[in-house]
């Protein structure tokens, strides 16, 4: 059995007066054209908002709910806020606060308590949920449609309970220390939900015993079970705080009287600075007392704060320390990287930048261009082709823009078309955009029609979109309003936008974005990929640069520069940080040794990913995709001990190139010529990669030793061959043109093949048959010339093989990653793990 915690109740009477605070928000909407326009149309979601939770918000248009909350038109709710369990049915699911503690609402009240068994498993840092007290009053029947939302901005929610003329309004405020509940003629009932009321005012109560306090009587009903009542019905403020230490209370008490009821946020931004401001309303006399997080005290400017003994709750973020004020002010260093790195192409990368910029280019046919069948594969791949066109750019081969951009016009031409598979909807439910086939089936698209990863989702979108209209002015005429609905679904800063939530996924006092939505009554918040939600507020930038005016573009920024904030922060490990640091929030120097978080979640932090056990996708995932901006984030030393951390499987070719090469990528801020060698030996960089940005990235980097970055990069030898094995033997193909053998006693028995480019690769293509050689990936079979077309299978890696004289070459198979040898009966297979066993082959011109 548990003990209840400590608890100080704190009560006063009725405060006077209704907070008025202007509403502070500096950025108009983006737009407020109605969405309904999208080829989709308009859909429902089968997991609409409780209907009796927002009754009373759904005003007709422009009604001014509350003076100092925001301004509601009917409706746009938030999916993927802290609060969101409250709302999305049945109701009664754990909020992710408001911390220090996590709450959820029943039928007769608000339940709330403060996780106090932190441990780690060896992959996760764990609090699980604790709920340790119901707020309500004796009046109130335990009907759950009598309790509803009065009022939220974008950090705090005030849900009332309600009875005939008797209320209980709890304000649900982050960082405040207290819970704080107004009473209107209603007797307070506090109930002990996570054991027995072991002492009240100092007296020890054992079975059955009694303790009054003025107005409230506490009851220990059982080892299990207890109550704190009022003796009559009360109008005015009840504050329960637990006092996790003796010492705590004189700073509770000094600060008891004044509580908050809501916050503004502002924002101001000049040059590459921006600051964030909470202003939160009060009630009461006296300064305000709030808590903050580490990813607060690194950017808090002229902080008031009592020394972290003096009040402290270690949460799963770290722990939360006291500061005085009820104006916060944070400062955020902002990027002005945009389209393209901030410096040019290392001389010794170039070459090979644009000879891989001309072959991927050169695959493009528009007439095969992917129709978007989903938002979340399409918008990954077609962003990675869409940097093409921008490096072509900053490169000078100005004429390998255009083709790129006919590429991804013919695609993004599907998000038009009634007859695509994937429509885009707007969801009038809680107010967003969709996919319509999503809106009743949550394994469509990730879960996108019940607002999961929205951010992740249409950022690629906005950056695809970005780029088309950077070089079809046309083109962004004609579709700009039709593409700003999926800016303004993720980055909208404005009550005013009568569609869209403010920054759907933004938890504003969390510090970063949810990526989980509505599904499973908006069950526990997380988010694994921090790189995907950093290029969420990318693609939204670019997007804003290029369609909607500086001020949306800079509030991009602004949303960016924070989410790399809690990118490096949350999900990234140093075993360096000081367990007293109070910017560390991992304290357990063994969770700090595993490097990189998967996962953030609201109860449990851990190294682990839903979908993936290997420590190149855990790390990977916070990494891609890479794009410019991400230099911010890629520190130095996070990505070295990425690099170190993940060595063993960066080495084992049974491991996927696409999750190495963009560890690779990050790497090479640190140490860019490493970086460069170990990028040589991919021959795949996945759907949301491409070798020319890979190389590009690698050769853009800050360069301290001034040694070129890509030296002489290793190649195939490229032109006409015959190929003879180290035995002396010459390599045939069948007379079909099927398996190869090395059975030829002389050049003039040999097959002649082509050796010709792919990205650190090449083919092999038999002259007299003009097929491929091909790889099966189980390594069984021998190699064969029985391609018409070349694809992974058909690639190869020919290279100076290790220890053996000049010009004598290994051959490794892209398919599997296995080197070649010559088997038992002539015939050549790829099921070689090193090298030093593989056979060696000498390429003669034919």
């Amino acid at each position: 059995m548990k003990q209840v915690l400590s608890l100080l109740l704190l009560a006063t009477q009725s405060l006077a007066g209704t907070i008025k605070l202007v509403n502070r928000d500096s950025l108009g909407p983006i737009g407020t054209s109605n969405p309904n326009s999208l080829v989709g149309g308009t859909v429902q979601t089968d997991a609409p908002p409780l209907s009796s939770f927002f009754k009373d918000l759904k005003g007709p248009v422009g009604r001014l709910i509350y003076s100092s909350w925001q301004t509601l038109i009917s409706p746009k709710y938030p999916t993927n806020g802290w609060w969101a369990p409250y709302a999305a049915g049945p109701g009664n699911g754990t909020a992710a606060g408001p911390f220090p503690y996590e709450s959820s609402l029943d039928g007769q009240g608000v339940c709330f308590g403060i996780g106090q068994e932190r441990s780690f498993d060896g992959t996760s840092i764990k609090v699980p949920t604790q709920r340790d007290w119901r707020a309500s009053f004796n009046e109130h029947g335990g009907d759950y449609d009598d309790h509803k939302a009065i009022a939220f901005d974008t950090q705090a929610v005030a849900v009332q309970y309600f009875q005939d003329g008797s209320s209980m309004t709890a304000y649900l405020v982050p960082g405040s220390p207290y819970m704080t509940f107004e009473y209107k003629s209603a007797t307070p009932l506090l109930t002990a939900l996570n054991g027995g009321i072991k002492s009240f005012n100092g007296k020890v109560l054992s079975n059955g015993d009694t303790n009054s306090s003025i107005k409230l009587t506490a009851k220990a009903e059982s080892e299990t079970k207890g109550s704190i009542v009022a003796g009559d019905k009360f109008t005015g403020i009840l504050r329960m705080v637990m006092l996790r230490d003796p010492g705590h209370q004189p700073l509770l008490d000094a600060h008891s009287g004044v509580y908050p009821v809501s916050v503004a946020q502002d924002y101001s931004i000049s040059g590459n600075s921006g600051m964030v401001t909470f202003n939160w309303a009060t009630k009461g006399t006296g300064e305000l007392l709030m808590l903050t997080w580490p990813h607060h005290r690194e950017v808090l400017q002229s902080p008031n704060s009592p020394q972290p003994t003096a009040l402290s709750y270690l949460t799963l973020k770290g722990w939360m320390y006291p500061t005085l004020g009820n104006v916060w002010r944070m400062t955020y260093k902002l990027t002005d990287i945009t389209w393209n790195a901030p410096r040019d192409v290392d001389p010794s990368c170039k070459e090979s930048v644009i000879n891989g910029l001309k072959y991927e280019v050169g695959q493009l046919d528009p007439s095969k261009a992917p129709a978007p069948n989903d938002f979340y594969f399409w918008g990954g791949t077609l962003a990675a082709t869409s940097r093409l066109a921008l490096i072509a750019d900053h490169v000078g081969s100005k004429d390998l823009i255009d083709p790129v951009i006919k590429y991804l016009k013919a695609s993004f031409g599907g998000w038009f078309s009634a007859g695509n598979k994937a429509l885009p909807a707007y969801e009038t439910a809680w107010g967003g955009v969709i996919s319509k086939e999503g809106a009743t089936d949550v394994w469509v698209d990730f879960g996108n029609g019940y607002y999961n990863d929205h951010h992740f989702h249409y950022g690629y979108f906005l950056h695809i979109a970005a780029v088309i209209a950077r070089y079809d002015p046309n083109w962004l005429n004609q579709h700009k309003d039709y593409v700003t609905f999926f800016a303004r679904d993720i980055i909208n800063p404005s009550a005013d936008d009568p569609f869209f939530p403010i920054t759907r996924c933004r938890d504003w006092f969390a510090g970063h974005s949810w990526a989980s939505g509505i599904a499973n009554g908006a069950g526990s918040r997380d988010q694994e990929s921090v790189g995907e939600a950093v290029n969420g507020y990318y693609g939204a930038m670019l997007w804003a640069t290029v369609a909607l005016g500086q001020e949306h573009a800079n509030f991009a920024r602004l949303l960016l520069a924070m989410e790399q904030q809690a990118a490096r922060v949350y999900w990234h490990l140093y075993p360096s940080a000081g367990q007293d640091d109070t910017t560390n929030p991992y304290p357990e120097s063994k969770f700090r040794d595993l490097i990189t978080v998967g996962n953030v979640m609201d109860w449990q932090t851990g190294a682990w990913l839903f979908w993936g056990a290997q420590k190149v996708q855990i790390a990977a995932i916070q990494i891609l995709p890479v794009t410019p901006v991400n230099e911010v984030m890629y520190d130095a030393g996070w990505v070295s001990n990425v690099f170190s951390y993940t060595k063993s499987e960066l080495e084992d070719p049974s491991y996927a190139d696409s999750w190495k090469s963009v560890i690779y990528a990050a790497y090479a801020n640190a140490k860019p010529q490493e970086a460069a060698a170990w990028s040589a030996k991919l021959s795949d960089w996945g759907s949301g990669n491409t070798y020319t940005n890979e190389l590009y990235f690698i050769g853009t980097r800050p360069n301290q030793s001034s040694q070129p970055i890509c030296g002489t990069l290793p190649s195939n030898p490229y032109g006409d061959y015959k190929i003879q094995a180290t035995s002396g033997k010459y390599v045939v193909s069948a007379a079909d043109g099927g398996k190869l053998s090395a059975s030829g006693a002389s050049a003039s028995d040999a097959d002649t093949f082509s050796s010709a480019y792919v990205p650190n690769a090449g083919t092999l293509q038999l002259t007299r048959n003009k097929q491929f050689v091909t790889a099966d990936q189980s390594g069984a079979s021998a190699l064969s010339a029985a391609r018409a077309t070349a694809s992974t299978w058909e690639r190869f890696i020919i290279r100076q093989k290790a220890g053996e004289s000049q010009d004598v070459y290994s051959i490794k198979a892209a398919s599997n990653g296995k080197y070649v040898r010559v088997s038992g009966d002539g015939s050549l297979v790829n099921d070689t793990a090193a090298e030093k066993d593989a056979t060696g082959f000498r390429f003669v011109k034919a």
